[in-house]
């Protein structure tokens, strides 16, 4: 499903609690983990963290494990099953798609919920398009059809693009993320998180990751929106997130249900040049920085840099990634380096990390003169003209006066937005 939140409130995480729930009360059995699946973040026309939903349900075999919890009750997972009976099947879609719209956003602008059942996995391509292009929806319908799939909207149809996704996405590479959520009267009021708790169960558990940004000692893990999601722990296994949750101190939880996920993967990431990167699109490439950096109003650092096919680039490290534009501009003509960033509905590339590869030596700065036979400071005598110490008289070239050649203060490697600026999909990275 896809497409059920608003700007202002709401959330598509939640409202698969609710099929969660449905499932339970019908008897149909949860088959692996629900996915939370992050799309383009680019797009325009996006609410918030611009992710769809999906879960694989049938009749369950072997031993459950627990993955969430509904009204006190758990929420049951199995690795294997086989499908619903087609009746079954027909009767569990109309009714969760009525719980879809039920617990929508409906009557908010932009809210137009989309949901798509299959009884087999759609074909990746319609992920990866997803996560990486700008897809007209006829393009998906069409899929849809060919696959046999089944599919519902509610006003604008582009969710489908969203829900169909979800079902493709081949989950190669994964994260996981427990989602805790708040009790119905609390939603709109102050979260209450306790912050050394997050602290402690991200230093206890080292998988867990975007926790907290470092420079700002600013906890990450609870939104700031009208939603009625409490806090989601990040991790790259899903064990430690079932251990941590216990640890966390909060206002009460009403539900929680751990999701597998595409975030910090990267895969919005396609290596081209960004000469071929359209608008809404991202891109990773290799460069030569071509002139000097421009710090501009606000802190933000624009770097021109000319691609391998000799195309000139202007991209710009962004004041609030606070890592990039520090380093963006100690770099100096010359300079290999690979970046990775997307665009607007300009050619600018908004720089989303940067990867150090071959810096050029810089030449240092002059320095005071001591003549090396009395100690006394020789003075100029003249541009371009020398040296000579006002003691002994002995006189020394202009060059002498410049410091040894120094390599930069920076490293080779990857360097990453803030943890704060860190979009859904980037690469995960050290945290500063």
């Amino acid at each position: 499903m896809d497409d059920t939140d608003s700007r202002r409130g709401g959330c598509t995480t939640w409202v698969l609690t609710e099929l969660l729930s449905l499932a339970r009360e019908t008897g149909v059995d949860l088959l692996g983990e629900p996915r939370l699946v992050r799309l383009n973040p680019n797009i325009p026309w996006k609410t918030r963290g611009n992710g769809a939903l999906a879960a694989h349900f049938g009749v369950g075999s072997g031993p459950g494990r627990t993955v969430g919890s509904i009204g006190g009750r758990p929420v049951r997972s199995y690795a294997r099953g086989r499908p619903l009976s087609p009746l079954r099947a027909e009767r569990f879609r109309e009714a969760a798609w009525q719980r879809v719209l039920e617990r929508s956003e409906r009557g908010s602008a932009g809210t137009d919920p989309a949901m798509v059942a299959a009884e087999r996995p759609l074909p990746t391509e319609l992920y990866w398009q997803a996560v990486r292009e700008v897809v007209p929806v006829g393009s998906t319908l069409n899929a849809l059809r060919r696959a046999g799939a089944w599919w519902r909207t509610d006003g604008d149809p582009r969710g489908l693009i969203g829900a169909s996704a979800a079902i493709a996405w081949p989950a190669r590479r994964v994260t996981w993320e427990l989602t805790a959520y708040r009790t119905e009267p609390r939603i709109g009021l102050r979260r209450v998180v306790d912050a050394d708790s997050v602290r402690t169960v991200a230093a206890a558990h080292p998988s867990l990751f975007l926790c907290e940004d470092p420079r700002t000692r600013r906890i990450l893990v609870s939104p700031h929106t009208n939603c009625p999601v409490l806090y989601g722990l990040r991790s790259t296994r899903p064990g430690p997130l079932l251990r941590a949750r216990s640890s966390v101190r909060s206002e009460p939880v009403d539900r929680w249900v751990l999701f597998r996920t595409n975030q910090g993967t990267g895969d919005h990431l396609v290596s081209r040049s960004p000469r071929d990167l359209g608008p809404f699109r991202a891109a990773r490439f290799a460069a030569t920085v071509a002139s000097p950096p421009e710090v501009r109003r606000g802190g933000h650092v624009a770097l021109h840099v000319v691609d391998e096919a000799g195309g000139r680039v202007e991209c710009v490290a962004f004041e609030p990634t606070k890592t990039l534009p520090r380093v963006a501009q100690q770099l100096a003509p010359g300079d290999r380096v690979q970046l990775w960033g997307s665009r607007g509905d300009d050619p600018v590339v908004r720089l989303e990390g940067i990867r150090l590869v071959r810096l050029v030596p810089r030449a240092g700065r002059r320095r005071s003169l001591r003549c090396p036979e009395c100690g006394t400071t020789a003075g100029s005598l003249g541009s371009s003209k020398g040296y000579r110490c006002p003691a002994c008289h002995r006189r020394f070239p202009p060059e002498a006066s410049r410091r040894p050649r120094l390599e930069p203060p920076l490293r080779l490697g990857d360097y990453h937005p803030t943890p704060s600026a860190r979009r859904h999909l980037a690469p995960r990275g050290p945290e500063p």
